[in-house]
């Protein structure tokens, strides 16, 4: 799977997957039921979801004893690189520089972290 160009998940998927990814490859679902917050989903509403997440290749079953378990296929710095290419693409045509101006702009960078970021693309060149 071409891991830049990811399905989309949905807000519930991306809360499972960010379970998944703190825990580690080798996660059973009743694992991933105790670290989501009250009140929690059914076991069932979650077993969906985490079937979407395999459907989407972002998780892989693997059965161990009676259990099933599943591994990360799509790593948290995969998905959001993926994010933020979609992010980029279409909300700023895929102009890096409407990115950072968006931001000068809002005041939500400061003069110092421009500076970084400058200098990580000069230590690019």
């Amino acid at each position: 799977m071409n891991k830049t160009k990811l399905t989309p998940l949905t807000p519930q998927e991306e809360s499972v997957m960010q379970i998944i990814w703190e825990l580690g490859d080798g996660v059973a679902i009743r694992q991933i039921l105790d670290k989501i917050p009250e009140p929690k989903p059914p076991y069932t509403t979650l077993a969906s979801i985490v079937k979407n997440l395999h459907t989407k290749e972002y998780i892989q079953p693997e059965k161990s004893g009676k259990t099933m378990l599943y591994g990360i296929e799509v790593t948290q710095e995969q998905y959001s690189a993926s994010s933020l290419q979609h992010i980029v693409r279409n909300f700023f045509g895929g102009d890096y520089r409407q990115v950072v101006q968006f931001f000068a702009r809002k005041e939500s960078i400061s003069p110092q972290d421009l500076k970084e970021i400058i200098d990580l693309i000069e230590q690019k060149k």
